[in-house]
């Protein structure tokens, strides 16, 4: 497929800005309009975007992971940084744009800039929504699994939470696509975990504890909508992080109270069931076989 005109001029408009942030300017007035100039291409590539497109694009992708901007010192810098990179994990999806260190790297920069979300009167807050928005769209928050970057991802829910606290910054809620996207980023990393551990359900529960002044409803809303999306998959793993946590059952929300009963429940029948077994087994004569050993032998019951 040829490109269009339009494609072209984007090219050329993205592979000129690209070349400028290889030697980056050093005022903040210059590099700030730079990177959003940056940004404001990358926005309109689409994925799996044409050879030639991958080439304008090039520049930029290696510029964005120097230490000049990488390490900048300025948080709106570095927000604007980790905007671009964001783009550029969206273009090249389902393939990560950098090797397995670097993105380990990136997703630092990432989580780091989600960190002041709770404030919304900040230059870089718009910026910062966009970045929770394409890592709920495109499930980069899988790779952050992949990766292994654990502590990390704790850290990311930690913001998220602080984020719906009330401060002097922010009074009010978020908008609606911010609570979704914390919401999906919060649920996918639930789902494709192998182990779900008491540090990463704990911010979870903390935000559904009863009595806490602080909390918004609406942290308490999204805990249980993540909780209750997730159900399935948390139930095995509940009742250990209550008990870790060493909090009553009646000092949570009843979400947590319902699941925690359902697993009871389930361990009882199965202790029922378990006992009834046993005592057929034992009424049987000897040298008779149950089911499962039967089958283990392939043998007829």
């Amino acid at each position: 497929m040829a490109s269009s005109n339009s494609d072209k001029e984007l090219e050329q408009q993205l592979q000129e800005a690209g070349t400028k942030l290889l030697n980056p300017p050093s005022s903040l007035d210059d590099l700030l309009p730079l990177l959003d100039q940056v940004e404001n291409c990358l926005s309109k590539v689409e994925q799996s975007p044409l050879k030639s497109m991958q080439n304008a694009l090039s520049p930029s992708q290696n510029a964005l992971v120097t230490d000049q901007l990488f390490r900048h010192s300025n948080i709106d810098v570095k927000v604007a940084v980790a905007s671009c990179i964001s783009e550029i994990t969206r273009i090249t999806a389902p393939d990560a744009p950098y090797d397995d260190d670097q993105m380990k790297e990136v997703f630092q920069l990432i989580v780091s800039s989600f960190e002041n979300l709770d404030d919304k009167s900040s230059r870089s807050y718009v910026k910062r929504a966009s970045i929770l928005e394409t890592v709920a769209k495109v499930r980069s928050c899988v790779v952050m699994l992949d990766l292994e970057c654990d502590a990390l991802i704790i850290e990311m829910f930690q913001h998220f939470f602080k984020a719906v606290i009330p401060n002097e910054h922010c009074w009010d809620y978020h908008p609606e696509n911010v609570l979704s996207s914390m919401e999906t980023i919060m649920s996918l990393v639930l789902e494709e975990s192998e182990d779900i551990s008491v540090e990463l359900l704990s911010p979870l529960l903390a935000s559904v504890k009863k009595g806490d002044e602080e909390a918004l409803p609406v942290a308490q809303k999204l805990g249980e909508k993540v909780l209750e999306t997730c159900a399935t998959k948390v139930k095995p793993y509940l009742i250990q992080a209550v008990k870790s946590l060493g909090v009553s059952l009646h000092d949570y929300s009843d979400i947590v109270g319902s699941m925690c009963q359902e697993i009871s429940g389930t361990i009882e029948q199965k202790d029922v069931h378990a006992g009834d077994e046993n005592k057929a087994e034992e009424s049987k004569p000897a040298g008779t076989l149950s089911a499962a050993a039967a089958q283990a032998w392939h043998l007829p019951f």
